[in-house]
């Protein structure tokens, strides 16, 4: 009979998690570093539509390739 609750299979998915968010922090400030404009105030200040929804495609790419390299 398996176990109901492991703890390691508990911290694996945590410390995965934690590492697959911190890679996609990285990532976004990389991207932002190298786009002429900053992210941020276009985003937040101006209210950039379109290029929220650049960033959005791009966030869920970057999601998708650090899930995958992870799972």
């Amino acid at each position: 009979m398996t176990e109901f609750f492991n703890p390691q299979i508990l911290f694996n998915s945590l410390a995965y998690s934690i590492i697959g968010v911190a890679v996609f922090w990285i990532s976004f400030l990389v991207i932002d570093k190298f786009t002429p404009y900053d992210l941020w105030h276009e985003l937040v200040e101006k209210k950039n539509q379109p290029l929220a929804l650049v960033v959005a495609a791009m966030c869920l790419g970057i999601a998708i390739i650090v899930a995958a390299a992870i799972h």
